[in-house]
Parts: structure tokens; sequence; C-alpha cells
């Protein structure tokens, strides 16, 4: 049985009147959507409500599925501990999902549980929901830092696992949208905010959601959206079914947006598998692509490619044929580091190079490090096969690293930094998307050392030769 409904919804404290006292009258045009939405569910009669929440536990490369069968929580962060709830969970979905994740080696399931109480993000749906209807079982799903794509492929399985178990279920994508809509807002303005609000109400409450996965990570990063992955999700689980979408509020009267739409589903529909779409389109523009592609590049992707389909590394005398005859004479001369990073769907996927020369030549060691990108970044899984086709790749090569005295010398466009103290080194390149400034490039580069606020450290600059 397919997906009964899903709703989009927000989960701001203040909503409750137990925590607003009155203040939740300001936006009680959000209320009066949020009982709708109950009424909605409470006519579909699931036996379980799906609810992924950011305010679960989230983890970088891996999606969490609450465990147990029973949990807790209640609102005493917010100084309303009488509002408490304790919640059965569908085990059997739960496994369900799991099993399905681990046979398409998907980062999900029930391991890594931090903290099993109920977080807000879940618990102010289901205040609105159990003044309704009372006879259902729950699964909590948390968000992950992996590309959007993932989320969506994340709701297919969901999806697949309800289809085959014939439950009646309800998804709920719990999230606020902007929180930098207001200069008098707690998280202050940014233009970013209305923007992204007046998009992502667009897309959902038309049900356009191939549209999700073009919004740029470092934009809503920037919007300080919170329930953009949630809704992801929600709209994998519908993936294939047509969509009766509706908007029924937007506020944003705390500076905060919060965005109200129902979905109903409908009869299969073909052309509204967007995760397909998306990756064809994917594939299409990154052949186009590649056949420009700069020559250094060209030769990691060899090196990696060669590597992940039959194991074999590749050195200089395997480059027979004629195009590597334009590589320049200095590719085999010159000796300097290199940095191969490979990214998929948007998101780093690997990056690993050397700060000085290790090897012979640069050849060697983009050969090198291609490979180490791939399989030996401890950040992530090694690539797979299925994925070299959706992978975008460049080369730094790096001049030699000069001492700085200061961040005064640094520049984030033009300049890598590297960090060292003791035996701690840490490394960021030069204009990369997402850092804008000095105070990010160094914070970040110390935190990859292991570098702590109130250790001394020393500075050095270098620039780079991007090839893409």
């Amino acid at each position: 049985m397919p997906i009964l409904g899903a709703f989009m919804v927000p989960h701001p404290p203040i909503i409750l009147p137990e925590v607003g006292g009155g203040e939740e009258e300001k936006i009680a045009l959000t209320t009066q959507s949020y009982q709708k939405v109950a009424d909605m569910i409470a006519a579909l009669k699931p036996e379980t409500i799906i609810i992924s929440s950011p305010h679960s536990i989230m983890y970088a490369d891996y999606f969490h599925i609450s465990p147990g069968k029973y949990a807790s929580g209640n609102m005493g962060r917010f100084r309303a501990s009488q509002v408490k709830f304790r919640e059965e969970y569908d085990t059997e979905l739960v496994d369900k999902i799991s099993s399905l994740c681990e046979e398409a080696d998907f980062p999900a399931g029930p391991d890594g549980e931090r903290d099993p109480e109920l977080d807000h993000g879940t618990m102010i749906p289901l205040y609105f929901i159990r003044q309704k209807y009372n006879d259902f079982k729950l699964v909590r799903i948390g968000l992950s830092g992996l590309p959007l794509p993932m989320h969506y492929e994340f709701g297919q399985i969901i999806q697949r696992a309800v289809n085959s178990l014939g439950k009646k279920v309800v998804f709920i994508g719990s999230g606020d949208l902007s929180h930098k809509m207001k200069e008098d807002g707690p998280y202050g303005f940014a233009a970013e905010g209305p923007v992204y609000d007046e998009r992502i109400m667009q897309v959902c409450g038309s049900g356009e959601f191939d549209k999700l996965l073009d919004f740029d990570e470092n934009f809503c990063e920037k919007a300080a959206e919170c329930g953009h992955r949630s809704f992801t999700i929600m709209a994998g689980a519908l993936d294939g079914v047509s969509v009766k979408a509706t908007e029924l509020s937007h506020e944003a009267t705390f500076g905060v947006g919060y965005g109200i739409c129902t979905f109903e589903p409908g009869m299969p529909d073909d052309s509204r598998h967007f995760l397909d779409k998306w990756r064809d389109e994917k594939v299409s523009t990154l052949a186009s692509h590649r056949e420009n592609e700069d020559l250094y590049v060209q030769l990691a992707r060899f090196s990696l490619e060669s590597y992940i389909k039959a194991g074999t590394r590749i050195s200089r005398s395997d480059l027979k044929d004629d195009k590597w005859k334009a590589l320049p004479a200095e590719i085999f001369s010159k000796k300097a580091g290199a940095f191969v990073s490979i990214h998929k769907d948007g998101a780093l996927r690997g990056c690993i190079g050397t700060i000085l020369p290790t090897r012979e030549c640069v050849a060697d060691e983009i050969l090198q490090n291609a490979i180490s990108a791939a399989v030996n970044d401890p950040r992530f899984s090694p690539i797979r096969e299925d994925e070299l086709p959706y992978l975008e790749m460049s080369v730094d090569v790096l001049d030699t690293p000069e001492p700085i005295s200061g961040p005064e010398e640094l520049d984030v466009k033009r300049y890598g930094v590297i960090v060292t103290s003791g035996r701690k080194r840490g490394l960021l390149l030069p204009n990369l998307d997402g850092v804008d400034t000095i105070d990010q490039q160094i914070e970040i580069a110390c935190r990859k050392a292991g570098i702590y606020e109130d250790e001394e450290y020393t500075m050095e600059r270098f620039e780079v030769v991007r090839h893409e």
C-alpha cells in the first residue's frame, strides 16, 4: 500500500500555548493550518507516522533511524516540561527500512543512538496530531550532511519498505524555513532568507519536487534553512506518484519562516521519477564537460577509473594513447605537491594530496593521489564503480608554501593556508565554495588539523594552479 499522505510542517516551540504564553497568537494562521493537517491525518487513519526531523540525531555521512520499542520526551528545554510524550516505535518498519539500506549499501540504519529522547522537531507535530488521532506507531528519521540527492534516495528506500509491508503510513517532513527573515529576528537577516522562503513555498506548494534537488547548498546555508533535507526525504517517499499539492500557509512573524503544505498522493506517474531524471541530466552534462576536461584532470580520472574498475595502478609507462602526448613537458619534469578533489552531486566525495612533492614528478603525484582521494579519504567510504559517471574532479598543483606572520597576508581566493602546531598540520585550498572569509579559512584548516582555539600555531600560504 503506498503512502497515504505527506505533510510539510514547521516546529516552532512558541506555537505551543504552554511555551508561547500568548505569543503563539501572533502565528494563528500557522496554528490553524497545523490543526487542518491533524484533521487530515485523523481522516487517513494511518497505522504508522514517519517523521523526519532536523533535530533528531544527525551525522555527516549517515542517516539515523531511531531504534527501540519506545521513546519519551518533553518540552522542558522550553520551560514546559508538562508537555510530554511517550511514543511506541514501529519496529517492523524500522527493521525493513534498515535491511533495505543494508542490501543497497546505503548509509542508514539504527546504529549510533546518542540520545533516545524525542526532539522538538518530532514532538511539535505530535502535539497537534495527538489532539485529533492516537491510534498509530512512530518512525523517527534523522537527516545527514550527505548531498540532497541521497536524501531523496533515502525517501525512495522508505517508500519501498512501506510498500513491501503494505502498511498505512503518513509521512511528515518537519522543518522550519529560513532563520534569516528579519533584522530583529533571533538570527538576524540575510538577503537569501526571503528568497529561499519564496522559492521553497513555490516548489512545495506546486509539488515540483525535482526542483528541491537544484537548491545550491551554499545558498541554503546562507539562508540558514532548517528543513530542506527533511522535505527532500519526504519527496523521495512520494517518488513516481502523482501528487495534489496544497499550500496552506506561510508566516515569518518572528524572523523564522514557517511553511505548511499538504501532499495527497494519487496514481503511479512515471514522469515523477525525479531523481532518475536529475541523474540522467547530470550524466549528460558531465559527459559533455569531460570532452573539454583539462588533461591533468583526465589523467587523474584515468588513474581513478582504472583502479576502481580493474584494481590497476597506472604508471607513466601506461600513458601510450596519443592524447597523452599533449600533456605539457613540465608535468613529467617538475616536482610539486598536488591535490585531487572529487565531487558527487555537488558535494565533496574525496580529497587527498601532498603539500610538498613526494614523487619524481607532478604526473606521479596526480596518479597516486587520485586513487588515494577515491579510496583512502577517512571521511568517506571508498568510491564504487557505479558512482563513476557522476563524479566531477579537479587537480590543484601547489607552489612552494611560504611562512606568513598573520591573517592579513592571506586572501581566500588567491592563497591556500597551512596551519601547524607541533605535529598537527592542516591545509585548506584557496577559492573554495562556501569559504568566503579569512577567518573561515583558518578555522577550517585548524579543525582539520585538530588544533584547538587555545593552541598556538604557525601559518604558511601557497598558491595553486587549478585544473578542472
